[in-house]
């Protein structure tokens, strides 16, 4: 299919639904769906995001701006740091998802809705996401995989409709930036925020702080490692993180991997 094929088939899909709660962030993908089922489904739908210790204030109030903007209702849900992720194990985004989408369900159920939705596509199926078999287990419903949506679609579909979020950067919740097997504190997340925020006002859109106890390992994309050869910068950047809660800098030479804690775990896998 073309992309308008893909289109119309995940409106007819949507439409199918009759009512649904969306699990939407303001990223990319879910605010396409967000997009998508509004069209498809009206007053017949309600977003829901979710506010929590590892998701960073600027992102829920970017998606609480989203949704006044499409005019959809939008409800926040409190989750805690359950006990069963506190020292980060390697199932922690299943455990995560579990108990995250189990709450958004119970939501659902309350106002007489039988579907969950979440903005998965077809791309991350590549990548190693132990949360989708949660989602499986829980029987959510991902339509922009099951209509054969890319990363590439949406962001084209997401341009067309005059979304800013089509150039959004990828983005995933703070837990991703603590090493697996290393206890979990909010003071962590804190400071992770805080730096990641302050080099994104530098114009680094895709950055990731990783947290290793006192040490931020900062990762940017590979292309925009040159602008880091600046000492001004550096100190600038530097003396901000440090005043953010770490006490040593450094550069990941290697630049922006997704996931790059994850590939310990692939390797094992593969064996």
């Amino acid at each position: 299919m073309n992309i308008e094929e893909k289109y119309k088939s995940l409106i007819d899909y949507l439409k199918g639904l009759k009512k649904a709660v969306l699990a939407f962030s303001g990223g990319v993908d879910s605010t396409f769906l967000l997009h998508a089922a509004k069209e498809a489904l009206g007053e017949n739908l309600i977003a829901v995001t979710i506010i929590s210790p590892y998701i960073p204030k600027w992102e829920v109030e970017e998606a609480k701006e989203l949704s006044k903007k499409l005019g959809v209702k939008h409800v926040f849900i409190e989750a805690k740091i359950i006990d069963e992720i506190r020292n980060n194990p390697e199932d922690r985004c299943y455990l995560c998802k579990r108990a995250v989408f189990g709450e958004i369900l119970k939501f659902a159920s309350s106002q007489g809705i039988k579907y969950v939705m979440d903005g998965t596509n077809i791309d991350d199926m590549s990548d190693y996401r132990p949360g989708l078999k949660a989602l499986s287990e829980l029987n959510v419903v991902s339509p922009l995989k099951e209509n054969g949506l890319a990363k590439q679609d949406i962001r084209d579909l997401s341009k067309k409709a005059g979304l800013y979020t089509w150039d959004k950067p990828a983005y995933a919740c703070l837990l991703t930036r603590i090493p697996y097997d290393t206890p979990l504190r909010e003071e962590d997340f804190i400071k992770i925020e805080e730096a990641e925020k302050f080099m994104m006002d530098l114009g680094f859109k895709a950055v990731r702080v990783r947290c290793h106890g006192d040490l931020a390992r900062i990762e940017i994309p590979q292309g925009e490692r040159n602008k880091m050869f600046d000492e001004e910068l550096m100190d600038k950047i530097s003396k901000s993180v440090k005043e953010a809660g770490f006490k040593y800098v450094s550069l990941d030479l290697e630049g922006y991997k997704m996931g790059s804690f994850n590939q310990d775990v692939i390797d094992s896998i593969k064996k």
